[in-house]
C-alpha cells in the first residue's frame, strides 16, 4: 500500500472511530462538563499525522449529528478539534505532553462557545472561568484518564497498527 493510500485510510478509520464512540454517548459529551469519550483518541497524532484529518473530519461530523448550538459549535468545535491535533503531533517525541492540547483548547474554545451560548438560559450565574474549568476537566478525564492509558497498549502494537 503506498503512503497516501494508507494515510487516508488511516484518517477514514480514525475519523469513523470517533464518530462511533461519540454518537452513542452524546449525552454525557454535549453539555456544560462534558466527557466526549471520542476525546481520547486525541493521542492518535502520537502515532501518525493522518490522526490530524481523521479526528477533524470525525469531530466536524459528530457536531453535524449531535451538536446543540449549531453551525458555531460545528465550525469552533471543529477548529479546536484540528488545533488541538495539531499541538498534539508536535509533542509527540514527549509522550507524556500529548493528551494536553486537547485539554487546554477545547477548554479555551469550547468553553467560550457554550458560554456565550447558554448564558441567556441559565438559571444561575457563573463565569466564563467555570465554563473553561469544566470543559476542560471533562477533557482531562477523557484524554488522561482514558487515551492515555489507550496511548501505552497501543504503543506496544504501533508497529502493526500504523506502519
Amino acid at each position: 500500500m503506498n503512503k497516501s493510500t494508507r494515510f487516508l485510510t488511516q484518517a477514514g478509520v480514525i475519523a469513523a472511530i470517533y464518530v462511533v464512540f461519540t454518537l452513542p454517548f452524546a449525552s454525557f459529551g454535549t453539555d456544560f462538563m462534558q466527557v466526549r469519550i471520542s476525546e481520547a483518541l486525541t493521542i492518535l497524532p502520537f502515532f501518525t499525522p493522518a490522526a490530524i484529518p481523521g479526528l477533524t473530519i470525525g469531530c466536524l461530523l459528530s457536531n453535524i449529528f449531535i451538536s446543540k448550538f449549531g453551525m458555531v459549535d460545528i465550525v469552533f468545535g471543529t477548529l479546536a478539534t484540528l488545533i488541538a491535533a495539531y499541538l498534539s503531533y508536535g509533542l509527540r517525541k514527549k509522550k507524556g505532553l500529548v493528551p494536553i492540547p486537547p485539554i487546554i483548547v477545547n477548554a479555551l474554545i469550547v468553553g467560550t462557545l457554550i458560554y456565550f451560548g447558554t448564558f441567556g438560559s441559565l438559571e444561575f450565574n457563573t463565569t466564563l472561568l467555570s465554563f473553561m474549568a469544566w470543559l476542560g476537566l471533562g477533557q482531562l478525564i477523557a484524554c488522561y484518564g482514558i487515551g492515555f492509558p489507550l496511548l501505552l497498549v497501543l504503543e506496544k502494537y504501533k508497529n502493526k497498527i500504523f506502519r
